[in-house]
């Protein structure tokens, strides 16, 4: 018994090395620059065996944590950011180390170039787990905090993968890159003088 406590006490440091923090170092996202930033929650559904959570108490925790996220990047091409939160799971008091279940949340994720009048994506799923600390890995998540916590976590967490999201459709797909001014798409015999 004291082996697998030990090895679950050793398993829960190495994770808790991985939370999710908002001060985090920037991505690469080009020319990004948040101009809307919002977040809507009214019609998240709350899923069986979570935690009770009104969706007036998920709004300012998300909004918070992607305007600290993107309002970093001051690139000069501005675009809109939408994120609805579609259901979530709030973990319950579990029974510890054999049944200690995660918070989850699923999220759609809008992106809007507002120069070019066009979605980037529109209606993109993601599922999210909240982090894994040392304490949450050994006694549950229900345990270790409370809801406001497990939202908080969750938040920011949200923006975190939406943040990485963002920056992998940049390097891959190559939203967000530098556009040539107007200057340099002009025709050079236009703006020849005549002669």
């Amino acid at each position: 018994m004291t082996r697998i406590i030990a090895l679950f006490a050793t398993l829960s440091l190495l994770v808790a090395c991985g939370e999710t923090r908002l001060d985090e170092a920037p991505e690469d996202l080009g020319a990004f620059q948040a101009r809307i930033v919002h977040v809507y929650t009214e019609k998240a559904l709350q899923w069986p065996m979570s935690r009770s959570a009104d969706h007036s108490e998920w709004t300012d925790p998300i909004k918070s944590a992607l305007e600290t996220r993107l309002r970093r990047y001051e690139g000069g091409q501005q675009y809109d950011v939408a994120v609805t939160l579609e259901g979530f799971m709030l973990a319950p008091a579990g029974v510890p180390v054999l049944f200690s279940p995660k918070s989850v949340v699923v999220v759609n994720v809008f992106v809007y170039d507002v120069e070019q009048e066009r979605f980037l994506a529109k209606k993109h799923q993601m599922e999210i787990f909240e982090s894994t600390t040392g304490e949450s890995a050994l006694v549950g998540s229900g345990h270790a905090r409370s809801k406001q916590e497990q939202i908080q976590g969750l938040a920011v967490n949200i923006a975190d993968k939406v943040e990485e999201w963002m920056a992998e459709q940049h390097r891959e797909q190559g939203w967000f890159a530098p556009r040539d001014s107007a200057e340099d798409q002009a025709d050079p015999a236009a703006a020849a003088p005549a002669g």
